[in-house]
Formats: C-alpha cells, structure tokens, sequence
C-alpha cells in the first residue's frame, strides 16, 4: 500500500502515482490543468457542517478527527471509496490532494491514518 498526501497548490510530480482531490470544493486558483487530477472523491470529505465546524483551529483536531471518522464508517458511498483508493494504492502510489493552508492541521492527515489502519485491517 502507498499513500500519501500533498497540498494541491504543490507541483505535480512524477512521483505522485495516482492523483485524487479528496476536498469537497474545488479549490480556489487551481486550473483543472495545473491540478492534474486522476480522479475527485467528494465522499472522502468531511460534510460542509464538520467543516465549517473544524475550522481548521488546531484546537479542534483531536474532536474533529474522532466525528470525521464516525462520518466515514457511517457512510456507505464514504466506505465505497475507501475501498476504491485502497485498490488503487494496491497497484502503486497514491497521492490525496487537498486545498487547507497547514500541512499539519487538516483533514488529509485524519484521512491518511484512517485509510492506513483499514488496510492493516484488510492484511489480518
């Protein structure tokens, strides 16, 4: 399996195998050219009301995480793509892309680990 996640705004690298957007909106500034997108998975956002919620405060991270994933394991079109990226990481790299300014407040890094622990799970 490999994943990994890169702000969109960041160059586009030959490296980043598969390229998905796993932001609900698109992101402000970004052409779909520059994007350079295999695929966009809406259903592995958080809702508009947890986002608006989160805020992307630093503070909220810990709660969010914890709604977000009960958001996730609630949702059958959600578990379907989680299916779909892990298949896709299976065959070779998989980059999740995602608009939020800080690289260490966002929901990418809730998904990332979620998507990590459900293909250790799929291991045992």
């Amino acid at each position: 399996m490999a994943l990994q996640i890169k702000r969109i705004y960041d160059a586009a690298q030959p490296d980043d195998g598969i390229r998905l957007l796993i932001d609900r909106l698109w992101p402000r500034g970004v052409s779909k050219e520059r994007a350079r997108l295999d695929g966009w998975i809406k259903e592995l956002a958080p809702s508009p009301q947890l986002r608006a919620w989160f805020g992307h405060k630093a503070e909220n991270l810990a709660p969010f995480s914890a709604l977000y994933r009960a958001e996730l394991d609630a949702s059958a079109p959600a578990q379907a793509a989680v299916r779909q990226a892990l298949a896709q990481s299976d065959a070779g790299m998989v980059t999740l892309l995602y608009a939020a300014k800080d690289p260490q407040v966002n929901h990418a890094l809730v998904l990332l680990q979620y998507l990590r622990e459900k293909a250790q799970q799929r291991q045992r």
